[in-house]
């Protein structure tokens, strides 16, 4: 069993890391900023206000903890720009702040940074969206970030191409830096196949100090 402190509990992927992680027995402390939108109730679940951008209060929920996980999005564009690299930082910084026993940090990132099969990136791809592209930079800036750190245990993990809420498979496929797909060319995975990867993470390490990607 693992303490889990949450950001990001009432999201798509975050809600499915939530449940996930209480259905297999682990301890998940979600941190939100209003509580009273999470209305999900469980014996292991404990729900704490604060805020993925603030380091100390980071350093406050992640005292104690076996893992803080973050699940965070920005909504458009330019909500990814003001969140998800701040969040990187911040998360590390109050991860680092609580000292020999910080815990492991794993955060969701963005499939854009992947290698496709012409050996290009993901967003390398002609007509994407200007939002889009804010989206996937963002999350390719979050990982340029976690690259340069060393003294805190991180794990970035990249979803397929396309994730959306789907069925519970309980498998999926790994690669480090190259998109998964299948043989038709398609990556995707369902938002509670991403949350079992993330979960097995926990429970058995082995993409410290690395981003992986996961793909039905």
């Amino acid at each position: 069993m693992a303490k889990i402190a949450l950001f990001g509990a009432n999201g798509t992927i975050g809600s499915r890391v939530l449940r996930e992680a209480l259905d297999r027995g682990h301890q998940v402390t979600a941190v939100v900023r209003d509580p009273a939108k999470l209305t999900e109730r469980h014996p292991a679940l404990t729900v704490a206000t604060g805020d993925v951008l603030d380091p100390a209060s980071v350093t406050a929920v992640a005292a104690g903890q076996d893992v803080v996980v973050s699940a965070v999005g920005g909504g458009d564009g330019p909500g990814h720009v003001a969140t998800i690299a701040p969040a990187a930082k911040s998360l590390v910084e109050g991860v680092r702040a609580v000292g020999d026993a910080a815990p492991r940090l794993i955060t969701v990132g963005g499939a854009g940074s992947l290698r496709t099969a012409d050996g290009k990136q993901v967003w390398d791809a002609e007509g994407l969206p200007e939002f889009l592209l804010q989206i996937m930079h963002a999350h390719g800036d979050a990982l340029d970030y976690f690259r340069t750190v060393t003294d805190v245990r991180w794990t970035n993990i990249s979803p397929a191409a396309k994730i959306e809420p789907g069925e519970r498979s309980g498998t999926y496929r790994t690669a480090l830096e190259d998109l998964v797909t299948d043989a038709d060319g398609n990556s995707r995975i369902s938002a509670e196949d991403y949350a079992v990867a993330l979960v097995d993470e926990i429970e058995q390490p082995r993409h410290v100090g690395e981003r992986f990607t996961v793909a039905d």
